[in-house]
């Protein structure tokens, strides 16, 4: 394993437990890009940050790296819904650039690229 892979797999699960924390700490901005078809947004908000905390935390091991990587990959799918959500609804509830609004969509294909390659290390 090369010293690149490491810092990668680091700076994925710092990634990862900030954006969690930021659940926790400020739920609001995740509540709002909840699809109004999913139950008990804030709930999910919560879950999805005890997720990527774990996740996070997960990659920070090698006996557990592995195993976390594949969760992120799966994670980063799961919030994939919400992505698509928000730039639909940008225009009515959010009001971003839509550069920024669709532009979500393709970097979360990168997270999952880069969670991916670290299931195969």
């Amino acid at each position: 394993m090369t010293r690149y892979t490491t810092v990668s797999r680091y700076a994925l699960g710092l990634l990862l437990v900030v954006a969690g924390v930021l659940h926790f700490v400020a739920p609001a901005p995740y509540v709002r890009i909840m699809p109004p078809y999913l139950p008990a947004p804030l709930l999910l908000v919560y879950l999805s940050g005890f997720c990527e905390i774990g996740l996070g935390l997960g990659l920070f091991f090698r006996q557990t790296k592995r195993w976390a990587a594949w969760g992120t990959v799966a994670l980063f799918i799961a919030v994939l819904p919400a992505n698509v959500y928000m730039a639909q609804a940008n225009d009515s509830l959010f009001h971003l650039p839509a550069w920024l609004v669709w532009g979500r969509l393709p970097l979360q294909l990168v997270l999952i690229a880069w969670a991916w390659r670290h299931t195969r290390l």
